[in-house]
């Protein structure tokens, strides 16, 4: 691997809840799902690169962590992880993901100002090479002990995630961690190697369903059809609030959307549709963030996992129309809110639990 190339991550695939370990060869071990920012650290002993998912460096956008790996690390590495942000919250730590989410920003001396007011933390799960040898080709089991060998003493803000081989724990994480702002947990296959871009991995997730208010909706990037679908839910004083969005419609759905909802545009005097703009998200620079705006007369079930605040946390997904809702009873009442967990007990040490 050449210095500082950045590896793709290897990927998780939904499946309804924990699976049992023998469900696949080789045995399974289980880990929180961390909700932040992927990230694949690679420092060759002088400079620390830091990519993400996507194509989008975040190297620049903490400059506080390439730091500490400069500091911490104590050979040449490539890590796995998440880029997460510890807040408090009622007495409890908690994840922060509209702090994280502010740290993505263009101007360079807002970027310094954040690194020291929400500074973040990384949570590591993989090590994909150590001191110039690639672990690639090495089962996971091997490549989680020479990562607890590598990091498991270098203390904040480079943290091992806990893991575990009790199926019945990893279940109760599923329920317990989520009060601390986790997404989940995943399963690993011990006897699987690191494969970059694939769905290996397992993930459990929470999905809950709500009834919302179709607010507007946003043209696909390809100019064909409806991309995303504006949501909106009513506060105890009766306003209607924003919540996010929905999308990940298919070529013909986007097409379908357009005409279910033109009944129900906003039509100016002049009879034009009615539009407006939207905040801009932390990655759409450029981008055209308008939308068509609808009356608040169409209701929606959607999936979510779970509210960041008084917004859906990520994208939610589309089950149905709802004409047999009243727009007036899609209201935050209905919303699950989880039972409040201290992320401190979730960091733990880093260590197996048994």
């Amino acid at each position: 691997m050449a210095p500082n190339e950045i590896v793709a991550p290897m990927l998780a695939k939904a499946v309804p809840g924990v699976p049992d370990p023998d469900s696949v060869a080789g045995g399974l071990a289980y880990e929180p799902k961390w909700d932040g920012f992927r990230g694949i650290v690679s420092f060759d002993g002088d400079d620390v690169e830091i990519g993400s998912r996507g194509a989008k460096p975040l190297t620049r956008y903490f400059p506080e962590l390439v730091d500490a790996f400069a500091r911490l690390l104590p050979v040449p590495c490539v890590l796995d992880g998440e880029i997460v942000i510890r807040a408090a919250r009622s007495g409890q730590a908690h994840l922060d993901w509209e702090a994280l989410s502010q740290r993505i920003h263009p101007a360079a001396s807002r970027v310094e100002m954040l690194s020291r007011e929400t500074p973040a933390m990384f949570v590591a799960f993989d090590l994909i090479e150590a001191d110039g040898v690639s672990l690639l080709d090495q089962p996971f089991s091997e490549r989680r002990a020479a990562l607890e060998r590598l990091v498991g003493e270098l203390g904040d803000p480079i943290r091992l995630t806990r893991i575990t081989r009790d199926v019945e724990l990893a279940r109760r994480w599923l329920e317990e961690f989520e009060g601390a702002g986790l997404d989940g947990v995943v399963a690993k296959p011990l006897a699987a190697p690191y494969s970059p871009g694939k769905r290996v991995m397992l993930k459990a997730k929470h999905h809950r369903t709500a009834d919302v208010v179709a607010l507007g909706y946003r043209i696909h990037a390809s100019g064909s059809g409806v991309g995303s679908i504006l949501l909106g839910l009513y506060d105890h004083e009766g306003r209607l609030r924003n919540v996010g969005g929905m999308s990940a419609f298919s070529n013909a759905r986007r097409l379908e959307l357009l005409d279910e909802l033109a009944p129900y545009v906003e039509r100016a005097d002049d009879g034009g549709a009615v539009t407006g703009e939207t905040e801009r998200g932390r990655f759409s620079s450029g981008r055209d963030v308008s939308f068509v705006q609808l009356r608040p007369e169409l209701v929606a079930e959607v999936r979510y996992d779970q509210l960041e605040g008084d917004r859906f946390r990520h994208t939610a997904q589309f089950e149905r129309w709802r004409p047999d809702r009243e727009p007036r009873s899609c209201t935050f009442e209905q919303i699950e809110r989880p039972v409040a967990y201290d992320l401190d007990e979730v960091l733990g040490t880093g260590g197996v639990d048994s």
